[in-house]
């Protein structure tokens, strides 16, 4: 029987998914059979982290230790301790193997996928080092961002548990896209936070503590691909939509997972490292492989050429399992994947090469028509011939007897496959528990010998024909998706703080505070851009030189009304209706003038505007796919300009979009 896979908590986040916001996780609380995995995983990590401290603390004390008895003592405690750890890994490890979790509740038999449990992370608690540096860095009064703080920590929280659906993916990818305004907002290169990442491997709950931010993003974007993995298993191929749909999973689960391996390295987890990546995008494209052939497989009605198409998609599907067989086995991961992984490409493997046999055996004793003249041997028989690695030897397809004999042959080599395939099943624990698994290889290899027991001749003493392999083809290559963040729009939560351009983690100033009085020339400076409005120039001797502006100052505030987020017009206004006595104004100055002004400064690359306006501060922002990378967040800079090109400007050549007060 299958086990529940969690669909009252995938039908529940559906159905309120219209109306909340993604910021919704699933209730860690609901009794689902995938939620009590997830607990579960989540318990032996802590269990393995704190044999694994008990083990270092040992090792230390018996390298420390000169005491021969106390060194006996501590050899025997560090004999328990890994006799633990190897339970915790075993019991990890058969956790990881629960596929059948994570399968449709279809009736329909179909081969199990091979899905991937999600990355288990700490609660962290980021208020006061969000805080400090608020304080510190910003010069604002913290407790004024407590709401902004604790929306992000909610929103972390929420990722931690996300629902097995299009609104899970939409809740990681918003997670993913806040971190990269976290990383311009509090990450300095001066300067450490204090916050520590904790992540454990998905595959054996080994902890990873990092203090990057590129190890969040990167264990997040995992994370995406594992879940993709799942919605594809959970899809019922038993209908075309289903089979689609489990196609389109497993081809975005590569693209997360191939996107991670190419912009990341040195990763601190096995799980996330090039060669593991690389094994999962093999994993994913085979699976995308697997669907293809179920779905030419769904459509066959005995015709000859959908027969064929058949054996050579089943072929194909062996040979990628192989070459994700290959990948398993290199030296980095031959310990590492679960045995159960492997058992079932193996499984898989000869499985859909034992299919690929069948259904050229079917073309060819069921479709005997034959062409009406010797047309270059006909159509079919050129077909039935090109399908094969090579050409059958001593028989002529023309022939209705040497068709059966190669028929026959196929079969042979079907159940073969077949048995190899079963036997490889009983060997692994795991597998056996997996009882859709044992059905749908029962029923094919008892096909198989049904076919073969059809068209053998009792009378039939001609010599066995030796039957050639399938030639592996494919009318539908895996198309890999690279995640498209663009596709969850979020807003900056720490907006209030500033544009981007100029109140960031990289960026120093110093805040002042003047007086501005108008003069019979008027405010004697130029003004240029907007959010925050620019001084782009100061005429020498007029009022804005003798209130202390200088060129390259950003306006912030006028009369104590903050105008960080202000357009060019409104802040002209204000300066308008300086009196006599004057308007108070707080600019910054920025310490460099050779701070360079990036237009990727947000997601989309488009400018930050003030709520209210036209363009606004609460706007969405979309995430380009091209901004981090290499555990160390690198920006992207394409097009940008240097603000000290305005610095250097001759008072009087006003560019377009200045003007002079």
């Amino acid at each position: 029987m299958m086990s529940d896979s969690g669909s009252d908590e995938d039908i529940a986040a559906e159905d309120r998914g219209s109306t909340e916001s993604v910021r919704k996780g699933c209730d860690p609380l609901v009794s689902t059979q995938r939620s009590k995995l997830q607990q579960r995983r989540a318990k032996l990590n802590q269990q393995i982290n704190r044999e694994l401290r008990l083990r270092s603390g040992a090792e230390n004390l018996y390298r420390a230790s000169s005491n021969q008895k106390v060194k006996e003592t501590v050899a025997l405690e560090l004999s328990f301790v890994n006799s633990n750890l190897q339970l915790l890994k075993e019991e990890l490890e058969e956790l990881n193997s629960s596929m059948n979790i994570y399968q449709t509740e279809s009736e329909t038999v179909n081969v199990p996928m091979i899905p991937l449990g999600l990355k288990e992370t700490k609660e962290i608690d980021m208020t006061v080092p969000l805080q400090d540096f608020i304080s510190e860095h910003y010069g604002e009064d913290a407790s004024l961002y407590l709401n902004e703080i604790r929306d992000f920590m909610e929103l972390r929280q929420a990722m931690r548990t996300p629902s097995r659906n299009e609104a899970g993916q939409e809740l990681l990818m918003e997670y993913y896209n806040q971190l990269y305004f976290l990383d311009q907002r509090f990450f300095s290169p001066h300067r450490s936070l204090g916050i520590h990442f904790h992540w454990y491997d998905s595959l054996t709950g080994v902890p990873s503590i990092q203090r990057a931010l590129a190890f969040e993003k990167g264990s997040v974007l995992f994370n995406i691909g594992a879940l993709y993995t799942q919605i594809g298993a959970r899809q019922d191929r038993s209908t075309l939509t289903g089979i689609q749909d489990a196609i389109d999973a497993f081809q975005r689960a590569a693209g997360a997972f191939l996107f991670l391996q190419e912009n990341f390295s040195h990763a601190p987890s096995l799980d996330m490292s090039g060669p593991a990546l690389s094994m999962l995008v093999r994993l994913m494209v085979a699976q995308v492989q697997e669907c293809v052939c179920e779905k030419v497989i769904l459509m066959q009605d005995n015709d000859l050429n959908v027969l064929l198409q058949a054996a050579q998609e089943a072929a194909r599907v062996s040979d990628v399992y192989s070459l994700v067989l290959q990948a398993m086995s290199v030296p980095l991961l031959k310990d590492y994947v679960p045995f159960s992984w492997i058992s079932m490409v193996q499984v898989k493997t000869h499985h859909f090469r034992a299919l690929a046999h069948y259904y050229a055996a079917v073309a060819l004793c069921d479709c005997s028509g034959m062409p009406d003249e010797d047309d270059d041997e006909g159509r079919e028989i050129k077909a039935l011939i090109q399908i094969h690695t090579r050409r059958p030897d001593k028989l002529n397809l023309q022939d209705p007897e040497d068709k059966r004999r190669l028929g026959k042959a196929h079969l042979r080599k079907a159940i073969i496959r077949h048995e190899e395939a079963l036997r490889l099943h009983g060997v692994c624990k795991m597998l056996r528990k997996m009882d859709i698994l044992q059905e749908v290889l029962s029923h094919a290899h008892a096909r198989s010998l049904e076919k073969y027991s059809d068209i053998d001749q009792e009378d039939d003493f001609c010599e066995v024909a030796e039957a050639p392999e399938i030639q592996s083809h494919t009318q539908q290559k895996p198309d890999i998706k690279t995640p498209d963040f663009s596709a969850v729009r979020v807003t900056d939560i720490f907006h209030r703080l500033g544009p981007l351009s100029v109140f960031s983690a990289r960026n120093r100033w110093v805040r002042r505070h003047t007086c501005l009085v108008r003069g019979e020339a008027g405010l004697g400076l130029t003004l240029r851009g907007d959010s925050p409005v620019l001084v782009a120039g100061v005429l020498p001797g007029g009022c804005a030189a003798e209130a202390g502006l200088r060129e390259g100052d950003y306006i912030v505030a006028v009369n104590g009304a903050d105008c960080r987020w202000a357009e060019h017009g409104e802040v002209v206004h204000a300066l308008k209706s300086c009196t006599e006595r004057g308007l108070e104004l707080d600019v910054i100055t920025l310490q460099s003038h050779e701070v360079e002004k990036r237009t990727n400064l947000s997601p989309t690359g488009e400018r930050e505007c003030q709520s209210g306006s036209p363009r606004k501060a609460g706007r969405e922002y979309e995430r380009g796919s091209s901004s981090i990378w290499n555990w160390s967040w690198r920006s992207g800079g394409g097009g940008s300009k240097r603000l000290g090109s305005t610095f250097s400007l001759s008072f009087g050549n006003l560019r377009e979009g200045e003007s002079m007060y």
